[in-house]
């Protein structure tokens, strides 16, 4: 019996899963897939492979790029074949390839690229090009006018192999995010790590039954996912995201330093144009909800 041909976008993924390089779907929108039932808003906890305690085990392509995967029996299971057979295009996890894509998206960043970034893998894209370096990285978007660094935590979409001798990362797009995260930006928005803020530390935080790695493995963590979101929803990201940090605190005696952890979640939420009043709003209910008493 002759099987069908597989859609063309997943013959696409399954040859990029050969070379280990894990895929994941994308609409005719660029997004990806929406999550399930069981996960929408990440009421599932989220995936393992988040660095988060999320319990999801879900065998959709749910949760963007934390779904991606290099597994041929996932790609062609009968769960993720309705996502093929709507799906625009193919995403990748660069930092699951240990990659990084400087995504530079009109003709000024690519000129100002060229001027500062040594030559490497380039991929044209619709309106500029990706620049591909071998080293995964921190995922930072809007870095400067047109420019975001896609790696570990993102998605970027499969555009062709391109052309060029891919390059190790070099130090001048690691300066580049770290001069991002101690800059405040433009307009009076809440920087996403000020240094001049008090962070969460065991000595405010003497009631804690965590230790202040996973405190601080599980806060970074939901910062990422917060600014994940590109175009949209950063705002009820960041209640699931609080949410889901104070719930592990329910059964603390307190004190645990929860005011240190919504500021992050809040400074996230802004940078990615979120109203400071509604990232307030948002983050403190999340954290309330998942404590069951108020703050």
């Amino acid at each position: 019996m002759t099987q069908p041909t597989p859609p063309a976008q997943l013959r696409a993924a399954l040859t990029l899963a050969a070379r280990g390089v894990p895929v994941l779907p994308l609409r005719a929108d660029k997004g990806p897939m929406g999550n399930c039932r069981a996960c929408q808003k990440n009421a599932c906890g989220g995936r393992p492979n988040m660095k988060t305690p999320g319990p999801c085990k879900c065998p959709a392509p749910c949760h963007a790029w934390a779904a991606a995967t290099a597994d041929p029996a996932i790609l062609t299971s009968a769960t993720w074949a309705p996502a093929w057979r709507q799906a625009a295009a193919v995403a990748y996890h660069p930092g699951g390839a240990g990659l990084t894509v400087v995504d530079l998206d009109n003709a000024g960043a690519v000129t100002w690229a060229r001027q500062n970034f040594p030559a490497t893998r380039i991929v044209p894209s619709t309106r500029g090009e990706h620049w591909i370096y071998r080293g995964p990285m921190t995922s930072h978007n809007r870095v400067r006018p047109g420019v975001d660094i896609k790696s570990l935590m993102a998605y970027a979409r499969w555009l062709g192999p391109g052309t060029g001798t891919m390059q190790p990362l070099p130090d001048a797009v690691r300066a580049l995010a770290a001069q991002e995260e101690a800059t405040p930006p433009p307009g009076g928005r809440v920087a996403s790590s000020s240094p001049d803020r008090t962070t969460w530390d065991r000595a405010v935080a003497t009631g804690c039954r965590h230790t202040a790695a996973y405190i601080r493995t599980g806060l970074a963590t939901g910062v990422a996912k917060v600014k994940a979101c590109i175009d949209s929803g950063a705002g009820s990201q960041a209640f699931g995201v609080a949410r889901f940090l104070s719930a592990q605190h329910a059964a603390c005696p307190g004190p645990c330093g929860l005011h240190l952890i919504w500021q992050d979640i809040v400074d996230a939420a802004v940078a990615m144009d979120v109203p400071q009043t509604y990232a307030e709003r948002a983050v403190t209910r999340g954290l309330q909800a998942g404590l069951g008493r108020p703050l």
